[in-house]
């Protein structure tokens, strides 16, 4: 029998290296872009290229103003992980992809498996033809999200009547 990882943990130690480089406060995002055992991309929580990040700055807008987690992300001054490295890849090599995610808590640096992409990550992984999205939980398990399941139950559809 052999010690060797099985493929979608290896993936998931990848996202978990690259959530390395993230530079939220709150939380380190890694993202991972693969289709047909092909690494297409990876991303990472970080503002836009040339703007101070708030491990910079010291501090986090959306922490000032008690933002819970999950809202009012037009407040964060970083682009998600998600959304970095679909930025990254072509739409070609994304159609039929998986995205593997990894979160680890920024104060603690804990694992935090408890996690799923917000609703603005999830509209890009829908357009970028991904199908898959797999999010580590533990070091040894995941969840599996079929993205079809995202376009079907539509949230962003509720409590718009009367639009």
């Amino acid at each position: 029998m052999s010690d060797r990882r099985d493929k979608i943990n290896y993936y998931l130690d990848i996202a978990e290296t690259v959530l390395e480089r993230g530079t939220c406060i709150r939380r380190k995002f890694g993202a991972l872009i693969v289709k047909n055992d092909e690494i297409i991309s990876t991303g990472y929580v970080g503002a836009p290229r040339g703007r101070a990040n708030c491990t910079d700055l010291g501090y986090c807008t959306r922490e000032k103003l008690n933002i819970p987690k999950g809202q009012r992300y037009e407040l964060c001054r970083s682009v998600h992980a998600e959304a970095n490295a679909i930025i990254s890849a072509s739409r070609r090599d994304m159609m039929g992809a998986t995205i593997y995610l990894a979160c680890h808590d920024g104060k603690t640096g804990e694992l935090d498996g408890k996690v799923e992409p917000c609703s603005m990550c999830k509209r890009l992984i829908i357009n970028a033809g991904i199908t898959t999205v797999i999010i580590r939980n533990t070091k040894d398990t995941f969840t599996t999200i079929d993205v079809n399941n995202w376009v079907e139950n539509d949230d962003s559809i509720e409590g718009t009547q009367g639009y």
